[in-house]
């Protein structure tokens, strides 16, 4: 992929996250799977960069985790989602898609725009 501003990376790995944990908890490499999975693996998310934005998340009270065990019968940390995190990710995707719409626009336009 381009290199894109981290400021919007950074938003859509949230909301990545925060959609990865709508169906129940998740460990770490089951959020990346998903990830990975629902992008045809268009985005590859790294340990060095998902376990950065996990911790972030639940500082900010939108996930939470705890100690289980994997399917694997090994310990890992899950995060859930919390109902805070369920609102966040519903403005945030509300926020993403009118960004999305407008770049678009912006960017298949074929005409230079008036000026004032």
């Amino acid at each position: 992929m381009a290199d894109i501003d981290v400021g919007l990376m950074r938003g859509t790995l949230d909301l990545l996250i925060l959609k990865a944990l709508t169906w129940g908890p998740r460990h770490g490499y089951g959020v990346v799977d998903w990830i990975e999975q629902a992008t045809g693996e268009a985005l590859l998310v790294g340990e060095g960069t998902l376990y950065p934005a996990l911790h972030r998340l639940e500082a900010q009270g939108w996930i939470e985790a705890e100690w289980g065990l994997s399917e694997n019968n090994r310990h890992a940390k899950f995060y859930r989602l919390t109902a805070t995190g369920r609102a966040q990710l519903r403005t945030g995707l509300s926020a993403w898609q009118q960004f999305v719409e407008a770049a678009s626009r912006a960017l298949h336009t074929t005409a230079t725009p008036r000026t004032a």
